[in-house]
């Protein structure tokens, strides 16, 4: 039956949360554009035949593929569209570098978009702050508190605060730190917010 492929890749979208991103089905992917190449085919001799011998019984059949061919487009964009918007998600929440595992979910443009977007986030925020910069993937809730405290969940090291203070984050240990330095690293899983 016509677009049942592109559906289940669709429906393989829908089944992850939205946090997480599937493995990039190549192999699906293909099998959609294949059937898509061959009902343009079909359709284009098809219309050839019913110009040259006026064959009016052949414009429903037509008509039913050239539906099918735009469905399974749109599908594919959509499919291709939803990855995209989930890699962006995790550009925020996980920071410039994406875990390995992310990253062996994605193809080789997806990894390349990636790279781009985060290039492109970066030189936007050195633009902000008077040429100074600001990072504005920091706070994505404002504020309630300057200062936090956070428990180490894994050995990290060293760690410079903005008054040259270095902090050993050693696991399991409890400091009161400046939220904004610590965000990634609660992001990261490194650190997590002990609330009292």
């Amino acid at each position: 039956m016509f677009c049942e492929k592109v559906i289940e890749l669709i429906r393989e979208l829908h089944r992850m949360s939205d946090g997480q991103l599937p493995a990039f089905n190549e192999d699906g992917l293909r099998q959609v554009l294949q059937e898509m190449e061959a009902l343009y085919e079909q359709n284009q001799s098809d219309v050839q035949e019913a110009k040259s011998e006026a064959r009016t019984e052949l414009i429903p059949s037509i008509k039913l593929r050239h539906c099918c061919l735009l469905r399974n487009q749109r599908c594919v964009i959509a499919y291709l569209y939803d990855r995209l918007l989930r890699i962006r998600a995790l550009r925020w929440e996980c920071g410039s570098v994406l875990p390995a595992n992310v990253r062996f979910h994605m193809c080789a443009e997806e990894l390349q978009w990636f790279s781009q977007y985060k290039k492109s986030l970066a030189s936007f925020m050195r633009s902000l702050g008077g040429g100074e910069g600001l990072d504005i993937t920091q706070d994505i809730k404002p504020p309630k508190s300057l200062y936090i405290e956070v428990r180490c969940l894994k050995d990290h090291g060293e760690f410079e605060i903005d008054d040259g203070t270095v902090i050993l984050l050693k696991k399991n240990s409890q400091h009161f730190l400046p939220r904004w330095k610590c965000e990634q690293l609660i992001r990261q899983g490194v650190l997590e917010h002990v609330v009292s």
